[in-house]
């Protein structure tokens, strides 16, 4: 199994965010914003969101972190988002 992409991050005032598919965790780390493919169009997520889960569709996940940007494709799956944590739990996910 492979060691998790870790971000910088920004510490405090960060998301922390983690994506999992079911043979590993793909993404642990923190994140200035999260731009996830829901099941009905894109889904922007900064601090201070609201509580959310929402069905993942299939696409590019975009997790960017001062003007560093990683890219993942899932495809199915959930995402959660829970004081400024986001969590996405996806049948597939590789990085891009």
């Amino acid at each position: 199994m492979a060691a998790p992409a870790a971000a910088a991050g920004t510490g405090a005032g960060a998301l922390r965010v983690t994506v999992l598919s079911p043979e590993q965790t793909v993404f642990q780390g923190t994140a200035d914003s999260v731009v996830a493919p829901a099941f009905n169009g894109k889904l922007g997520i900064l601090r201070g969101h609201a509580p959310l889960m929402a069905l993942l569709g299939e696409g590019e996940l975009r997790v960017t972190t001062g003007g560093d940007e990683r890219r993942f494709m899932v495809a199915g799956g959930f995402l959660q988002v829970a004081d400024d944590e986001v969590t996405v739990l996806s049948e597939r996910a590789t990085p891009a």
